[in-house]
């Protein structure tokens, strides 16, 4: 759980000390980039021909193209995070389109443990971006549905518009999530409408608990270290650069090393031992929610196969 003011400051402070790495330094926010955990072999045709985020990418020292065409079309930019907009698997055109993002990420500040709010009023505004990254519209809420930091870190918001309208008016799809657990070495991309900006790394494993702070989350995404997410990318979406489905939402990394604390969360394995990662990045698996929402995205936690925090 990172501060987008603290990264804000980082930056400033590395550029005054003329640090130039592209996967060390912080983004400019108007900036889009990808970071990649591998350097496939490409040729100078394959590097002029990808993307202009790629090309980019590549006067920075990051040549390797993108592994699958995972861009910002239906991402969002929150006031604090990152966020998206998605589709349960048997969602329909004229439903009204959610917003994922993390339950830190919520305006009202951070849920306590044990805490799940259902059905709340809501006018948040999101910025929804195109596959360039670019702001087309603002988005409004006008419900939070669901929020917890209990054994995840999520919130979904319904709208009061429709994936159709939405694809009228700006041509744009939401992401569809996924409805089965990620395997390890799945191929992700992190894709932060905050920052636009694209990590490209591979799931590395799960943890079997994680504690940071007061709260404890379970079966967390592990990244491999190439997706060095900072403050900011909270409430990602996590996509299966396969399938280009969700699988899971980006929310916090061990940024000192220190043990179970606020922004240095810790694994924690069946038999109570604690690893510190200091410097790896972590998600909230997102496969539980399409079986708790029904007909119109309405929220069903009483569904049969519902297995998400209940108030």
């Amino acid at each position: 759980m990172r501060k987008p003011l603290v990264v804000a400051l980082c930056a400033l402070a590395l550029a005054g000390a003329g640090a130039t790495p592209a996967a060390a330094s912080a983004p400019s926010p108007t900036g889009a980039d990808t970071v990649t955990d591998a350097v496939p072999a490409a040729s100078l045709t394959d590097v002029v021909n990808d993307t202009v985020g790629a090309a980019a990418d590549a006067l920075s020292g990051l040549v390797a193209p993108k592994a699958a065409a995972v861009d910002f079309a239906g991402t969002v930019s929150l006031s604090n995070c990152s966020g998206s907009v998605v589709r349960m698997p048997g969602s329909e055109a004229d439903d009204p389109a959610l917003v994922l993002t993390n339950g830190h990420c919520l305006e009202s500040g951070f849920p306590a443990p044990g805490q799940v709010l259902v059905d709340r009023a809501s006018s948040r505004g999101f910025g929804l971006l195109n596959s360039s990254g670019t702001k087309v519209a603002t988005l409004r809420a006008n419900r939070l549905l669901y929020a917890t930091m209990t054994d995840t870190d999520a919130a979904i918001y319904r709208l009061g518009t429709t994936y159709a309208q939405i694809k009228s008016a700006y041509g744009i799809d939401a992401l569809t999530l996924s409805g089965t657990r990620p395997a390890a070495g799945t191929a992700i991309s992190v894709v932060s409408g905050y920052w636009k900006r694209i990590y490209t790394c591979s799931v590395d494993g799960f943890a079997y608990r994680m504690k940071e702070g007061d709260w404890t989350w379970k079966d967390s995404v592990r990244y491999t270290s190439a997706c060095d997410t900072i403050g900011g990318t909270s409430g990602s979406p996590v996509v299966d650069r396969a399938t280009g489905r969700v699988v899971a939402v980006n929310n916090t990394g061990n940024e000192d090393g220190e043990r179970c604390t606020v922004n240095n969360p810790c694994e924690v394995d069946e038999k109570g031992t604690v690893t510190v990662r200091e410097g790896i990045n972590y998600a909230q698996q997102t496969h539980l929610f399409p079986a708790c929402f029904g007909p119109d995205n309405r929220l069903a936690l009483n569904a049969s196969g519902c297995a998400v925090p209940k108030p």
